[in-house]
C-alpha cells in the first residue's frame, strides 16, 4: 500500500500543501481551525512522520511536558492527589539535569497531540493519569505517528510496552493481602475498580487474588467492591455493606482515600480497627500519618519514579533504545493492621 504524503492530506483538508507543511511543523501563521484540520486529515490517513528526519529538522528546547489528566472522580480537586508529590519529584530531578518543565492539566476534550506534539512545545512529554483508555490510546498513537517521543506512567499498553513506566501494583497488593492474611484476617474486602478498564487498579486486584490463592484460601466475590476512588465512596461502600450485615475482618483499599474513608466509616459503626477489622490502604500518602489509627499502607517510590521517567524520556529524545521499568513497592505497617 502506497505510503501517504503531503499532498494526499492536503487534498483531504482542503488546504495547500504548503500550509500543510507549515502546520505539521507548528508554524504560528496557521489558525488554530487550519491546523485542526490538518492534524485530522493527517490521522484520518495514518500519517507518520520520519523520525530521523524530524530530528535532523528539530532543535532540543531543553524542555519537557508533563500532562496529567484530570480526575473527574473529586470535582473540587482536579488533579490526583498521589501524582502531586510525583510531579514535584520530577520538577526537582529535571531541574537538576537542566530541563524546563510544562505542567498542564488535560481536560478529555483536549487535543494533547496538536499542543505539545505537532506544535513542538516540548523536546517530549510525559504522560501521567487517564480514565478513557481507548481515547488514551489514540491521542498517544497520534503523537507515535509524528514521531513525539512521549513515556507513559501507569497504564501498560502491551503494543508499546518499552513507553511505560509503573509501579509494581500487583507485587504490592499481593504483599499487603499477604501481611493481612498472616495477621488471621479471612475476610477480606477488596475496595476499588476491579476492572480492565483501569489497568493499575486491576493489577492490584489480581494481587489480592494471588495472595489469597498462596494462603489456599478462595476469597468471596461478594467481597470485592467496585467503586470510584474517593474517601466518600470508600465510607459510603462500608455503610452500604455493614447495612446488608456483611461479613469481613479486614479491608484492602487500592486507594488510601478509599482506605481513610472505610476508617471513618467503621468507626461511626462502633466497629474497633484494628481489634475487629484491619485496614490496609495504596500509595501511601502524607494522610497516611494523619488518620487515628494511623494507615498501614503500600509505598510507591515516586523519587524513583521520577527519575526514571526523565531518563527514558531523555533516552527517547536522544533516539536511544529504552525498556519498560517496573518501580518496586514497600509495605508499611502502623496501627491500622494491629501487626
Amino acid at each position: 500500500m502506497r505510503r501517504p504524503t503531503s499532498f494526499d492530506i492536503a487534498a483531504l483538508a482542503g488546504v495547500s500543501q504548503a500550509t500543510v507543511s507549515r502546520a505539521l511543523s507548528g508554524a504560528p501563521s496557521v489558525s488554530d481551525a487550519i491546523r485542526q484540520r490538518v492534524y485530522e486529515a493527517a490521522a484520518q490517513l495514518n500519517y507518520t512522520v520520519d523520525i530521523n528526519a524530524r530530528k535532523l529538522r528539530s532543535k532540543k528546547i531543553n524542555t519537557i511536558a508533563v500532562l496529567v489528566s484530570q480526575d473527574l472522580d473529586h470535582p473540587d480537586n482536579r488533579i490526583n492527589p498521589f501524582f502531586l508529590p510525583l510531579i514535584g519529584s520530577i520538577l526537582d530531578y529535571a531541574s537538576d539535569k537542566g530541563v524546563d518543565v510544562l505542567v498542564s492539566l488535560q481536560k478529555d476534550g483536549d487535543d494533547w497531540s496538536a499542543d505539545y506534539g505537532f506544535a513542538r512545545r516540548a523536546d517530549g512529554i510525559i504522560f501521567l493519569g487517564y480514565r478513557n483508555f481507548e481515547a488514551y490510546r489514540q491521542k498517544v498513537e497520534s503523537l507515535r505517528a509524528i514521531g513525539e517521543p512521549w513515556v507513559v506512567f501507569g497504564p501498560e499498553m502491551p503494543e508499546t510496552p518499552d513507553l511505560f513506566v509503573g509501579s509494581d501494583n500487583e507485587g504490592g497488593a499481593f504483599e499487603a493481602v499477604r501481611h493481612l492474611i498472616g495477621l488471621g484476617r479471612k475476610r477480606i474486602l477488596f475496595l476499588g475498580e476491579a476492572s480492565s478498564n483501569h489497568s493499575e487498579y486491576f493489577e492490584r486486584h489480581k494481587g489480592y487474588l494471588r495472595a489469597h490463592e498462596a494462603a489456599g484460601l478462595t476469597p468471596d466475590p461478594a467481597l470485592a467492591i467496585d467503586c470510584f476512588i474517593s474517601r466518600e465512596e470508600g465510607a459510603a461502600a462500608i455503610d452500604r455493606l455493614i447495612g446488608e450485615g456483611a461479613d469481613f475482618d479486614a479491608v484492602f483499599a487500592v486507594t488510601d482515600l478509599l482506605a481513610v474513608g472505610a476508617i471513618q466509616s467503621l468507626q461511626k459503626h462502633g466497629r474497633h480497627v484494628p481489634k475487629d477489622v484491619s485496614v490496609m490502604g495504596f500509595d501511601d500518602q502524607w494522610v497516611c500519618a494523619c488518620t487515628w489509627p494511623q494507615l498501614s499502607s503500600v509505598h510507591q517510590d515516586t523519587a524513583t519514579a521520577a527519575r526514571v521517567l526523565v531518563d527514558t524520556l531523555a533516552a527517547l529524545i536522544d533516539n536511544e533504545p529504552v525498556s519498560m521499568t517496573r518501580i518496586p513497592t514497600r509495605l508499611v505497617i502502623r496501627d491500622s493492621c494491629g501487626g
